[in-house]
């Protein structure tokens, strides 16, 4: 059986070289992913595709960049994340809507769509409580649980500072744990 970090560079090699087969399958082994990196941020599964699209688009056309200090997969990780932040960010400014409807529509909406992971009931508490979260608590607690950045990334992604950071995050997880307990009585 092959090495799975070789053949990921291979295949990173031959993109550079813009071999679409090769871009196809970089494209199949990450799409899952990065779709629902996309969706837990802007939580509509449409917006989450076209970002994931673009996310893709964006890597391919800059993969000369792609030094390797870091995964093939957290690289293109980064580039939806931030995709993901610039549209919701942008989104947010236009758009009125009542938190909580927009909480059920979306809910609705994404029910097909859930990580491997939720199947535990306690995890899917967990996400639905934190749908229930003050929007920048949520967004720093994905970013920081979910998908795995600490507090410098988060940091540089929300431009926001490493102190402001970890008391975003602290004062996340303190409402978080304050609304789980509120739930099971």
């Amino acid at each position: 059986m092959q090495s799975t970090i070789p053949h990921i560079n291979g295949l990173i090699e031959d993109c550079r070289k813009g071999d679409q087969k090769a871009q196809l399958q970089v494209y199949n082994r990450y799409y899952k992913a990065m779709y629902n990196t996309a969706l837990r941020i802007v939580h509509h599964s449409a917006e989450a595709e076209d970002i994931m699209q673009e996310s893709f688009l964006n890597a391919f056309a800059k993969i000369d960049s792609y030094k390797g200090d870091a995964t093939f997969g957290a690289w293109l990780k980064r580039i939806v994340v931030n995709n993901s932040i610039n549209v919701h960010q942008k989104k947010s400014r236009y758009e009125e809507v009542s938190y909580k409807d927009y909480l059920q529509n979306e809910t609705e909406e994404n029910k097909g769509i859930i990580d491997e992971d939720t199947q535990n009931k306690k995890v899917k508490r967990v996400m639905h409580t934190m749908q229930e979260l003050k929007e920048n608590y949520r967004i720093c607690l994905t970013l920081h649980l979910i998908e795995g950045y600490d507090y410098e990334e988060i940091g540089e992604i929300l431009n926001i500072s490493y102190a402001n950071c970890r008391t975003t995050i602290s004062r996340a997880k303190e409402s978080l744990r304050k609304k789980m307990m509120k739930d099971e009585k």
